[in-house]
């Protein structure tokens, strides 16, 4: 299958790059819509990954599904939009069918990513963290497939398709949604929960304590909500979201957690403040 991704340029060598590597379209809006715009703004090269089109992500009325293929064109072209209004260099694909990529086959779906990562060279990546926010398996698995390839791409006897140099990731971060977070979507929502296997998973959110990372965009939050809304065939579900105050929207599109889940330049519990802290 094709692996699609933008014919816009490398990023300079000495510019900071920021990668997140992620699941379904609206993941890069919803889940580091914040860091996105932030960093975007302030001049960093950022980039996503999706490694699906969320073929099966449909909220509507079942009887107007457009089907997989149909809907995958649709989200695809949502996530460009919302790359458009994020500011960012690059929005790529790894072309695996959403809800199989737990099913994918390690190596070739490591290799993928290696090689993205040995052409950008970021030094900032994001990913889910292990639990995958609520339990999707596909947020799960990119979380596992990302750290792998970080290791990977440093390995200068690991050979890619793109047979490019070794490249070292710098800082790897995982999502950590905050109580608060966690609490404002699941009143606007309803549980963040999904059944798999037979067993009901559902957010789990981090303690202050354990949050290494406290990103401030509360100077972008407008424009991550207007990404989050080029994701119009994902709205029925999100129509609760438009009706929070100005307040939760702050908390969720300007405030931004995660965990320092390796870092070769920082360390200690004082919280930090940017990603790109120690480089």
């Amino acid at each position: 299958m094709f692996e699609s991704m933008s014919t816009k340029p490398t990023a300079p060598a000495r510019e900071r790059r920021l990668m997140c590597v992620l699941a379904h379209p609206d993941d890069e809006s919803l889940g580091t819509g914040g860091i996105l715009a932030r960093y975007a703004a302030e001049g960093v090269g950022t980039y996503v990954i999706s490694a699906t089109r969320g073929e099966r992500g449909w909220p509507g009325d079942p009887a107007a599904n457009p089907g997989l293929e149909a809907l995958g064109q649709i989200r695809e072209r949502e996530l460009r939009a919302a790359a458009e209004v994020l500011g960012l260099r690059e929005a790529a694909f790894l072309d695996y069918l959403d809800g199989d990529l737990d099913r994918a086959e390690p190596s070739r779906a490591v290799g993928k990513l290696v090689t993205r990562l040995r052409r950008i060279r970021p030094q900032v990546v994001v990913t889910f963290d292990p639990t995958g926010y609520y339990g999707h398996p596909d947020h799960i698995a990119i979380s596992q497939l990302t750290t792998a390839a970080i290791v990977a791409a440093a390995d200068a006897g690991y050979r890619d398709a793109g047979g490019r140099a070794a490249h070292r990731v710098a800082k790897l971060y995982y999502l950590a949604p905050s109580e608060r977070t966690v609490a404002i979507y699941e009143r606007a929502l309803g549980p963040l929960a999904m059944r798999v296997g037979g067993v009901e998973r559902r957010a789990v959110a981090w303690r202050d304590w354990a949050i290494t990372t406290h990103i401030d965009a509360a100077d972008h939050w407008r424009t991550v909500w207007r990404a989050v809304a080029c994701h119009r065939s994902q709205l029925p579900g999100y129509e609760a979201l438009r009706r929070l105050p100005d307040e939760d929207h702050r908390t969720l599109w300007g405030t931004q957690t995660f965990y320092r889940a390796m870092s070769m330049v920082n360390g200690g519990r004082e919280l930090e403040r940017d990603l790109f802290e120690g480089l």
